[in-house]
């Protein structure tokens, strides 16, 4: 039978198999802009061997026709067949996604600690290569083989090595395909910076760039070999001097040590760092997660930022050296350090494929936990140099807080008296200030307890919200729960097209904080319908969020080498992804406590904070218009929440009813 054309039948359906997905969208998978990411997962693999003890060389060629070789002297990637799929090892690793040796966490793994745990990365780099050649020297063996395009076009071939050839490790050559890319040039100071950071990360470990020129008989040739490590470099960079000695320290958990700290880590995680605070110039920040430099940060420099505000501050609290009326915040010691930091995390969750930002939960309290005691000690046996740095940090909170105060006059005093349920915040910098509208007086309560009070306040709502789709704006302070969040925001009721004064704003950030549950999601979403219809310029210039708890909790026993720990799941989809690692890591099925949140009153406030106020752990989803713009919003919201509209809803509800998950 013939398919019309335009028509939509079994066969319109097309599965890809293999690396046909990364060609097919290759910005899932890497940088687009430039081969760099493709290159840098391959120096990453030769990372990982060095990372693990097993190679002590790296050397990177750029060569004239746009290839680029990277070398190591590892253990060599396996080519024997693998046990189950019955297929070289190496073609495995280059063919796959989500294959590869850095999965095996348990007890006896090939890596313990490593960059590359998304599994796509190698695999990416040949699917995206014109031409991917690999050599391996292991056991007195040397193995060829060769890709194109992501498939084999030289199977493997195996050889001994000559005599007294004693070699092992991998080098890889790639010719990325220019198709894939907007320029087929590898930014070159990037490349420098990548691989002399490299250098730094791993003391006693040669990295080389040799640069082949057209014509010349030997190439040009780079070497970076850091003996004094993270110090060296971070002291190379500053743009001033010191204000006092670097504060550099390195702490791993296990290796002997016994302390409280140690025990709720698992074996070898920790950091090493190095710190410089300077009165003048830009500041040098650089953090990598398992070698990998985090270029957007992440959790691990949101730990490094606690562990130095908690010692700080508690070094001024002690000597009695904050002036009366000044507060400080973590920004004002952050401000003027340099750091380089670099962490090792045992399964290290990244945003995005190309790991530019670590988002693991755990790495804010690794990195704080051995941080705050070390800057601790450190200030205490240097009196003299911690009163300097007192100094410094106690200017930027004054410096800060003038500023602050600058504004608060522009905007003027205003008449209306706030709220007696809303629990305000000390800070009145629009830049951190955040108020939580929280479903219920208990959930208030653990908010109120849980939550940062120099940045977050917290307005308990009593029941739910009523529906303002169709209220009058001259009614709408009739309704006391609506009357004090308009109050609280600062800002009154407005249309679309009405010129707001926003000096009132009071809040940067408008989070709805309500259960996971279906009740939950309905007050979010009569909120969501008064912001919307009443205060729409508040959410066209971004400062209304969503907060999201989690609606589970799994109390997870300890497994090889992870301890025991506590771990939350949004949702249903969320759980079944947690238990299903759980089981990978080897947990025994039924092991682990699962609760289920029936709100958020359930929740303490320790709970509330680490899963949905902390602003360096929590999900805040920001609220905008529908992609079709402020109209076709207003009609969508018209059909959920307009009295006549019955018939609309039912529509609705007939055509995606069957997409619905039902919550009894």
């Amino acid at each position: 039978m013939a398919v019309k054309p335009n028509a939509y039948a079994e066969s319109s359906i097309r599965v890809l198999k293999g690396l046909e997905p990364v060609k097919q969208r290759p910005g899932m998978y890497t940088r687009t802009d430039n081969p760099l990411h493709v290159v840098q997962e391959v120096i990453d693999n030769a990372a990982d061997e060095a990372l693990a003890g097993h190679g002590k060389r790296i050397a990177v060629t750029l060569h004239v026709d746009g290839s680029v070789t990277v070398e190591d002297d590892g253990r060599g990637i396996p080519f024997g067949l693998h046990p189950q799929e019955q297929v070289p090892v190496i073609e495995i690793v280059y063919t796959r996604l989500h294959a590869g040796g850095k999965f095996d966490k348990g007890a006896g793994g090939a890596y313990s600690f490593s960059g590359g745990l998304h599994g796509v990365g190698v695999s990416v780099t040949n699917a995206l290569a014109r031409r991917l050649a690999v050599t391996v020297w292991r056991e007195g063996q040397v193995a060829t083989t060769a890709f194109a395009g992501g498939d084999v076009v030289e199977p493997l071939a195996l050889r001994r090595a000559g005599a007294g050839d004693r070699r092992h490790g991998t080098t890889v050559r790639v010719w990325p395909d220019p198709k894939y890319f907007d320029s087929a040039e590898l930014p070159r100071a990037e490349l420098v910076h990548l691989l002399r950071s490299k250098a730094v990360l791993m003391p006693g470990v040669t990295v080389s760039l040799a640069i082949d020129k057209p014509g010349a008989q030997e190439p040009e040739i780079q070497r970076w070999l850091y003996a004094g490590g993270l110090r060296e470099y971070l002291l190379q960079g500053l743009a001033a001097e010191p204000l006092i000695p670097l504060f550099e320290g390195a702490q791993f958990a296990g290796a002997g040590r016994t302390d409280d700290i140690s025990e709720n880590f698992a074996e070898g995680e920790g950091a090493s760092w190095c710190v410089a605070f300077t009165e003048d110039g830009g500041t040098l920040r650089e953090s990598y997660v398992n070698l990998i430099p985090t270029v957007a940060g992440g959790t691990h420099e949101s730990g490094l930022k606690d562990g130095l505000y908690a010692a700080i501050k508690g070094f001024i609290d002690l000597h009695a050296l904050l002036p009366k009326g000044v507060k400080l915040m973590p920004e004002d010691v952050f401000s003027r350090a340099s750091f380089v930091l670099s962490a090792k995390v045992l399964d290290p969750q990244f945003q995005g494929q190309i790991k530019e930002r670590l988002n693991s939960r755990d790495a804010l309290r690794l990195v704080s936990a051995y941080v705050r005691p070390a800057l601790e000690l450190w200030l205490n046996q240097h009196v003299e140099h911690g009163r300097r740095l007192a100094e410094l940090v106690i200017r930027q909170a004054q410096t800060r807080q003038r500023a602050s105060q600058k504004v608060e006059k522009r905007k003027g005093s205003g008449v209306a008296v706030l709220p007696g349920k809303l629990t305000d915040c000390e800070s009145r910098d629009l830049n951190l200030n955040e108020v939580f509208l929280v479903e219920g007086d208990s959930a208030g309560g653990s908010a109120k307890m849980g939550r940062d009070k120099e940045t977050q306040a917290v307005l308990p709502l009593r029941g739910k919200v009523l529906n303002t789709w169709e209220v009058e704006r001259d009614r709408l302070f009739a309704n006391t729960e609506i009357h004090d969040i308009a109050v609280a925001i600062g800002i009154d009721p407005h249309g679309p097209a009405d010129t707001v004064d926003f000096s009132g704003l009071r809040y940067g950030k408008v989070c709805i904080l309500s259960d996971a549950d279906v009740d939950g999601s309905h007050i979010q979403v009569l909120l969501l319908t008064l912001f919307f219809r009443h205060f729409p310029q508040l959410v066209a210039r971004g400062h209304l969020h969503i907060a999201r708890p989690p609606l589970f909790r799994i109390d997870a026993p300890a497994r090889g080498k992870r301890p025991a720990a506590k771990l939350y799941a949004l949702d249903a989809g969320e759980l079944e992804a947690a238990l299903d690692k759980l089981r990978k890591e080897g947990a025994r099925e039924g092991s682990w406590t699962l609760s289920r949140f029936k709100g958020l009153g359930e929740m303490n406030a320790e709970q509330l904070w680490e899963t949905t106020l902390n602003p360096e752990t929590r999900r805040l989803l920001p609220v905008s218009w529908d992609g079709r713009g402020f109209e076709a919003t207003a009609e969508s919201l018209t059909k959920l929440m307009g009295k006549g509209e019955a018939q609309a809803r039912r529509e609705l509800m007939e055509l995606h009813g069957d997409a619905v998950d039902i919550d009894v």
